[in-house]
């Protein structure tokens, strides 16, 4: 597929501006209104910003690292980039999503392309009624925090708080706490995609939470419901063998 009107949008890291007006020098800058696709300069944080700032108008992404981890990102070249994005593979990504009510009955929604986290936000650990799909699940969990992964997001949080790497094609969500201290040996669970995850929070003014869906936080909620946005589909681009699938298979066997 050809690409030939391209918006390059980066990060504010200076290598990745300097990266962007070179590759505008080269190619123009398409106005993202008429655009055929988004070449995003910067990390993981900034790919994950440009989705969801982009989610309504269905453009595909292609990154390239100029930050610092890239998993959803590509190497870096600033030569070749039309034959790149001509030869490129489409993944799509469903994002999960967050509605959190307070105490006073307000709720809001927002959209998490990686996980949900649940994070305490007090001095004391959190208690946590887990629900799935309307049935408990686990009466009270006490522990930092827990948190709901997408396969996408399966290396990021998720990873880093011992949960499991899921193949991009698994219809599966991950459920991982973060430091449990009761039930103490519980790793968390896989759940299938379409299930239905609430989080209840116990004493929530002793033990106040943050919930938070990629970088949206929700402060002081008592309770979380989170579920596939099956609806919602993110496109990014990949180097042909260099796409989700291989490298989520690839990060375990470093």
């Amino acid at each position: 597929m050809s690409y030939d009107r391209i918006h390059f949008i980066a990060s504010q890291a200076p290598i990745a501006e300097a990266a962007r007006e070179l590759l505008i020098s080269r190619h123009g800058q398409t106005p993202v209104e008429a655009a055929d696709v988004i070449v995003a300069l910067g990390g993981d944080g900034l790919m994950l910003a440009t989705l969801h700032e982009t989610r309504t108008r269905n453009l595909p992404v292609y990154g390239m690292n100029r930050g610092t981890v890239g998993f959803l990102m590509n190497d870096f070249s600033a030569d070749w980039l039309p034959e790149r994005l001509g030869a490129a593979e489409e993944a799509l990504i469903h994002p999960l999503r967050m509605r959190a009510r307070r105490a006073d009955g307000e709720e809001v929604e927002a959209l998490a392309i990686n996980e949900v986290s649940i994070l305490r936000a007090g001095p004391q650990a959190a208690k946590l009624r887990i629900l799935v799909d309307g049935r408990e699940r686990m009466a009270e969990l006490v522990a930092d925090g827990a948190l709901l992964a997408t396969p996408a997001g399966s290396t990021a949080y998720n990873y880093s708080a011992h949960g499991p790497i899921l193949p991009i094609r698994a219809e599966v969500l991950a459920l991982t706490p973060m430091s449990a201290f009761r039930p103490r040996r519980w790793r968390g669970a896989i759940l299938p995609k379409a299930a239905r995850v609430a989080f209840e929070v116990l004493e929530p003014e002793k033990r106040p939470v943050a919930a938070v869906a990629d970088s949206f936080e929700v402060r002081e909620p008592v309770r979380i419901a989170i579920e596939s946005a099956a609806g919602i589909a993110h496109r990014l681009l990949f180097d042909p063998g260099h796409g989700l699938e291989e490298r989520l298979i690839r990060e375990q066997f470093v």
